[in-house]
């Protein structure tokens, strides 16, 4: 989901862009670069990226200055964590305003619903699932990576909207008649998308998943 600085008067990117600055910030700070390197994953990290960014080029404009498609944050976020998949969404998304598919200011709120949000979500799933659910293979998979995938893109979608209609770009009745009433069409999509890569890289190249642990998921630990 992305949305056009158009849609937002200055003060409100300005606004946006303060409150981004402590979470790039923790990011930063927190991601785990000495793993990266430790294991030689930054070719599989940056491929990730490269990905995510291929994936975002398939998109459709929805209204105007509001794009939508698929996120992939999930799996991204359950791939290598909070903190570098919030650098790497951003990373993404600069690739995209680079290439003139989006505006400048656009990079503030779409960073916001398009890489924190989903990214943040994931997170705080993986952490529930981890705290109250069995250590079993299938629950990770079909919560934290298919279920989340379409609870990622219900909340983006609404994120979205508040967005707009709190920067006085669009009314609330507009988007629920022509923007809304399409979120049955966004979940299944997002869900499919997070829930297969995850399902794959699992299978293939369990060591790209560090949230996936064969000892607790696999063994019962």
């Amino acid at each position: 989901m992305e949305l056009s600085g158009e849609l937002f008067n200055n003060s409100w990117l300005l606004a946006m862009g303060a409150c981004l600055l402590p979470v790039y910030w923790y990011a930063l700070k927190w991601g785990n670069h000495r793993r990266l390197h430790e294991e030689h994953l930054f070719s599989p990290y940056f491929g990730s990226v490269v990905f995510l960014l291929m994936l975002w080029t398939l998109r459709t404009q929805l209204q105007d200055g509001l794009y939508w498609h698929v996120s992939g944050m999930v799996f991204l976020t359950l791939m290598w964590g909070w903190s570098l998949a919030l650098i790497g969404g951003a990373l993404a998304l600069l690739g995209l305003t680079l290439a003139g598919l989006n505006d400048w200011p656009g990079m503030i709120p779409s960073l916001w619903v398009q890489v924190v949000l989903p990214a943040t979500l994931t997170q705080v799933v993986l952490g529930l699932v981890r705290a109250y659910l069995p250590k079993h293979f299938f629950i990770f998979i079909f919560i934290n990576a298919f279920f989340c995938g379409g609870l990622s893109a219900v909340a983006g979608a609404l994120a979205a909207s508040t967005l707009m209609v709190a920067g006085g770009g669009y009314e609330w009745k507009l988007l629920g008649n022509e923007y809304l009433g399409l979120l049955p069409l966004m979940i299944f999509p997002e869900a499919f998308i997070n829930g297969g890569v995850t399902t794959v890289l699992v299978g293939l190249r369990p060591k790209w998943v560090w949230s996936f642990r064969d000892e607790e998921y696999l063994h019962g630990r």
